[in-house]
């Protein structure tokens, strides 16, 4: 009780040092918070993609991007055609440009995706999808900033292409999408006969080692991987997460050198201090636990002050109309614990040296510091 007693004064007694230390480490897990959510949330955005209505993605092997990828459609057809898998869907991946705006996701799909299937249908039927070789459905973002209903002609990239339906996807790059029957999209961005993968929906789970088997048996030059393994495998997630937690962690190490600095100052003007406390038998593991308690007091504090920053923060971010959809911010229970133990290691870590320090003084010569 005493200890926590010396705890609580030494960080009143420098209310503003405290405070800014607390404001360190309070900022650091917001902003560690905010970049690893948001960053997750996007990864989970593009997952969603390839993972609609399937549990099995099929690309080409050795391929640094799925828009690199190129599956033959003789692939498709024969994987279809296997008695454990219920459906088989082509999709292929491309960027087009209108005017204003220069980059949009493409989808080449077939009438019997998905996408079409789980949307929801704000203009147009479904029916007609694929009916047309320069029909195309829009995400209704695509058409809000395209100008575009249904019956329009669009100019895309150097072709012109007629809106035949408009649909709501809860997936932001979907819903701001430009979707095509495949074979147009084939021969628009001259990929006739290939797609980028092939999503895949087996009669039972239990047969996936089997369906991977069977890729790398029939297509030595295709690789077959459950969702989940390859949302953990492709190494562009890999970059976005592995950017996010070392963003995160320079602003974590940031706040943790101004505890240290506050902490190495709190000790030397207390140096006279430190040796009454001495004289009056505290030993050196009492002296060192008040100041890994002042350190961690403080850690402590502004991590909880981040977390309720940053989940401001997150929710700010759902309300702005252009992010709806684009950006995932559901904070995960992990990735707050893990921000919570990094705030407290890193603050402790940083009164590790004025610990040292201060069990190190002798009470002789401390007593006629000045």
């Amino acid at each position: 009780m005493i200890i926590l007693k010396l705890i609580v004064t030494n960080l009143l007694r420098h209310r503003i040092r405290s405070l800014i230390s607390t404001a360190g480490i309070a900022f650091s897990v917001a902003a560690m918070l905010t970049i690893v959510t948001v960053l997750q949330g996007a990864v989970a955005m593009f997952s969603g993609i390839l993972s609609s209505d399937s549990q099995i993605i099929v690309f080409e092997r050795n391929v640094s991007d799925l828009f690199f990828s190129s599956v033959p459609s003789e692939a498709a057809r024969t994987i279809s055609s296997w008695p454990i898998v219920q459906h088989a869907d082509p999709v292929l991946f491309g960027i087009v440009s209108s005017s204003d705006h220069p980059i949009i996701t493409c989808f080449g799909i077939t009438e019997s995706d998905a996408r079409l299937r789980q949307a929801t249908w704000i203009k147009g039927e479904r029916t007609v999808f694929g009916k047309s070789a320069d029909g195309i459905v829009l995400g209704q973002r695509a058409a809000e900033f395209m100008s575009a209903v249904v019956g329009n002609h669009v100019q895309i990239g150097h072709g012109t292409f007629l809106v035949q339906g408009i649909i709501r996807t809860a997936n932001g790059f979907e819903d701001g999408g430009v979707f095509m029957p495949l074979a147009s999209a084939q021969s628009f961005f001259h990929k006739e006969g290939s797609s980028s993968v092939i999503t895949v929906k087996l009669r039972s789970k239990e047969d996936a080692a089997h369906f991977e088997a069977m890729v790398r048996r029939s297509f030595p030059d295709l690789v077959a991987l459950e969702d989940e393994e390859f949302t953990r495998s492709y190494s562009q997630f890999k970059i976005l997460q592995a950017t996010a937690w070392a963003v995160g962690g320079c602003g974590l190490l940031l706040g943790g050198l101004g505890v240290a600095n506050t902490m190495i100052m709190s000790v030397f003007t207390r140096i006279r201090e430190i040796a009454i406390l001495r004289v009056n038998g505290f030993s050196n593991t009492q002296i060192a636990t008040v100041i890994f308690g002042e350190s961690a007091l403080v850690s402590v504090l502004g991590a909880l002050a981040g977390l309720l920053l940053g989940a401001a923060f997150l929710f700010a971010l759902k309300l702005v109309p252009a992010l709806h959809g684009y950006v995932d911010t559901s904070v995960q229970p992990l990735v707050v614990l893990i921000v919570i133990v990094l705030a407290l290691f890193t603050g402790v870590a940083g009164a590790l040296y004025p610990a040292v320090y201060a069990i190190r003084i002798r009470a002789v010569e401390a007593l006629r510091f000045e």
